[in-house]
């Protein structure tokens, strides 16, 4: 069996790879190991906080006991299904713009350059936004306010999925459906769109899992609710604010509840993620 030669710039070489694969192996394992400490004191400190009080009762007055995180979910749900409804369509609409027209106008240009940026951008200054324009006008905080900033950060997400997924069709079957005399906007809705609803619903999915935990935007917009209310024009509790207050407390019981609603967050954005990739796996298969 032939081999390659040994010589000095062949062993450089291996060398350079070798010293590579293992500076890649230990910072690989050294942030698993973090993680994976990270996530075990979650648990731990999660589950002791589980119990049908959790989602059944409202948040508990300070050096009381007992209590739960109802009043919290019930508004986490509200104004992320809220930024959900708006961000949701207008993004895919977005997209199906950018990649249609991408490349010939200069709005889209523009758009897709806005888009970067604002994927990029910090969360506290899209609630500062929010608030400077909002919430300081109507002079009240509001669940509404925080849909509006929560529904800021998830477009861009959806805007620029919805537009790499579109970039994947193959022309040869765009050009198929234009030689058939089809109109370009049932081209884009029709076909192009519905080849890749699968990755298009994944990035929706990951928006809705990326709103989920933000907390900085709903301090200058929703604030918080000590009780369960379902005005969305009124300040409202959430579970990003409550566990950070909670957290920062100096109740046991509090710090207890904050535990149980980081592991509820986790939880929630892991099964939004397994269920996305295992969507988008299973439309690629079929």
């Amino acid at each position: 069996m032939n081999r390659a030669p040994i010589n000095p710039v062949y062993r450089k070489r291996l060398l350079v790879h070798n010293i590579g694969i293992t500076l890649s192996f230990l910072a690989m394992a050294v942030g698993l190991f973090f993680l994976l400490w990270i996530l075990v004191t979650l648990f731990l400190k999660g589950f002791g906080a589980f119990s049908l009080a959790l989602i059944t009762q409202t948040t508990p007055a300070p050096g009381s006991d007992g209590g739960g995180l109802m009043n919290a979910i019930a508004g986490s749900i509200m104004m992320v299904g809220s930024a959900t409804l708006v961000s949701t369509p207008v993004g895919i609409l977005a997209g199906i713009y950018l990649a249609e027209y991408g490349e010939q106008s200069k709005i889209a240009q523009i758009t897709r350059f806005v888009t970067d940026i604002m994927l990029s951008a910090p969360s506290i200054v899209v609630g500062l936004f929010v608030y400077a324009i909002y919430v300081a006008n109507v002079r009240h905080f509001s669940g509404w306010a925080g849909a509006l900033a929560l529904s800021l950060i998830a477009v861009p997400v959806v805007v620029r999925t919805t537009d790499n997924m579109l970039r994947l069709v193959p022309n040869s079957l765009l050009e198929a459906a234009f030689a058939l005399g089809t109109p370009r906007w049932k081209v884009a809705t029709m076909v192009r769109l519905r080849a890749v609803r699968a990755g298009v619903l994944t990035g929706a999915l990951l928006a809705l899992a990326r709103i989920s935990g933000e907390t900085a935007p709903l301090l200058f917009t929703a604030l918080n609710n000590q009780f369960f209310s379902a005005d969305m024009n009124a300040p409202l509790a959430n579970l990003p604010v409550v566990i950070y207050q909670f957290a920062m407390s100096p109740y046991d019981n509090w710090r207890s509840l904050a535990w149980g609603g980081a592991l509820l967050v986790t939880l929630a954005v892991l099964g939004l993620n397994i269920l996305s990739r295992s969507v988008f796996s299973q439309k690629i298969q079929n």
